[in-house]
């Protein structure tokens, strides 16, 4: 019988791989607004915006680019079919985010293997 829901390691291994993608998004954006003389402060934080949507906007158009790497997504916890929506997504990243590791230790507890990011948001992470 296949796994229905991810691994702990599963979902570090995605994590880790959007983190790493966002940290490059940063870098090379701060690389493209240094070479501009007067940025103006708008572009920088239009910038900054959409890379902290990064994840809320992937998520809900089908997945994160680590999520795809590891053949697994975020859906509605009450119907695994659906995708969450924008702001289902955007608190759970905004939980995700805040509690960091903290926010995995439900994952132990859940018979779902759901975390506590997972739970306010009204979601859960299926294998594909």
């Amino acid at each position: 019988m296949e796994r229905v829901y991810p691994t702990i390691l599963e979902r570090i291994k995605s994590t880790t791989i959007d983190t790493i993608i966002i940290i490059a998004f940063m870098y090379f954006g701060s690389e493209i607004l240094n070479s501009f003389e007067n940025v103006p402060n708008y572009v920088r934080m239009i910038l900054f915006v959409g890379i902290l949507l990064y994840e809320p906007i992937l998520t809900v158009f089908g997945a994160t680019i680590g999520n795809e790497k590891m053949d697994i997504r975020v859906r509605c916890s009450t119907n695994h079919a659906k995708k969450i929506n924008f702001f289902q997504a955007v608190i759970r990243f905004i939980f995700k985010f805040s509690l960091g590791w903290l926010s995995f230790i439900t994952f132990f507890f859940s018979n779902k293997s759901r975390t506590i990011h997972d739970y306010i948001s009204g979601s859960i992470m299926v294998r594909v």
